[in-house]
């Protein structure tokens, strides 16, 4: 009998053509992934994987036996998920993680939602960074993940994976209600080239905006509390720059929040693997969660091309 975790690190070991790569998208150490390797090659009696360079290539006994892990993995998540709803008190329970705004401005209210039509379904949420929610999702420990797309480029998603659009949100520029600038009806950085700032710890990108406007930013304060960096905002410490999401979830009474011209749109998803759509539970939670992005009134998801459609959106 294999070890179903072997088996999926022989699975990422063949999409991503090496060990670090499946290190990376699993959460492990490159010397644990070998380890892995080394440990199902022995209880499978031959060689999985051999070099070529850098790269790592699946032999025909590690192809055939990937092709297989494939479908045992799928079978044990649906097998996972009914097993919990059998377990679980009432209607079954959902795994899910979302980011930092997700958890604040849309989960709570896809969870009050889904209360009122499913009482009995137990949600366990967790709040992490959209890199680590796509590991737990590859890796089994949740269900589904509310993920944003900015950081697809250096990071991209699994194609293995479904994403389903929810909503778009734009960046908006946080200042003081009598600031010369809050009746605009939006701004650029260059406008505010002479503002001293509040910035979250993660700021790359931001610090590349104001470069290309052609300044670096005074740094007033850093904070990735919500609430502590609006009230930095109504006492005039600097200004800030939240998403729209952030901003529906709770905005100060002497704050304004003004879109900031130039910036991205940022697309958010559900993110799962495709077979738990045959999970009533997973789609219930779902359904709550594009439910809770229309009401927002923020902007309509992406149509993704492919299956990354809404469960109910061709009833």
């Amino acid at each position: 009998m294999y070890d179903p975790r072997q088996l999926q690190v022989l699975v990422e070991v063949a999409r991503s053509g090496t060990f670090t790569g499946a290190a990376d998208a699993l959460g492990y150490t490159q010397p644990a992934v070998s380890y892995q390797i080394r440990t199902l090659e022995r209880a499978v009696g031959a060689p999985l994987t051999s070099r070529y360079g850098r790269r790592v290539r699946l032999t025909p006994v590690g192809a055939a036996l990937a092709r297989h892990a494939e479908t045992v993995l799928a079978t044990l998540r649906t097998a996972q998920n009914e097993l919990a709803s059998l377990v679980s008190a009432g209607g079954g329970q959902v795994r899910m993680s979302a980011f930092q705004s997700g958890c604040v401005g849309l989960v709570p209210a896809a969870l009050a939602r889904l209360r009122r039509t499913h009482p009995e379904l137990e949600v366990v949420l967790t709040q992490t960074e959209c890199g680590i929610s796509h590991r737990l999702v590859l890796s089994g420990e949740v269900d589904l993940a509310v993920v944003c797309d900015l950081d697809d480029a250096e990071n991209p998603p699994d194609p293995r994976l479904q994403r389903i659009p929810l909503l778009s949100d734009q960046r908006c520029v946080l200042l003081p209600a009598d600031h010369p600038a809050a009746d605009a009806a939006s701004v650029s950085l260059a406008d505010l080239s002479g503002e001293r700032w509040i910035l979250e710890t993660v700021r790359t990108r931001f610090l590349a905006a104001c470069r290309e406007a052609g300044f670096t930013p005074r740094i007033a304060a850093t904070s990735d509390d919500q609430l502590t960096i609006h009230a930095l905002v109504a006492n005039r410490i600097g200004l800030a720059i939240m998403n729209e999401l952030g901003v529906a979830a709770h905005t100060h009474p002497q704050v304004v929040a003004r879109p900031l011209r130039g910036w991205p749109t940022r697309n958010i998803y559900a993110m799962l693997w495709p077979d738990l759509l045959k999970s009533a539970q997973v789609s219930a939670m779902i359904s709550a969660l594009g439910a809770a992005a229309g009401a927002l009134g923020l902007g309509a998801g992406p149509e993704l091309t492919g299956d990354s459609t809404h469960p109910d959106r061709d009833r």
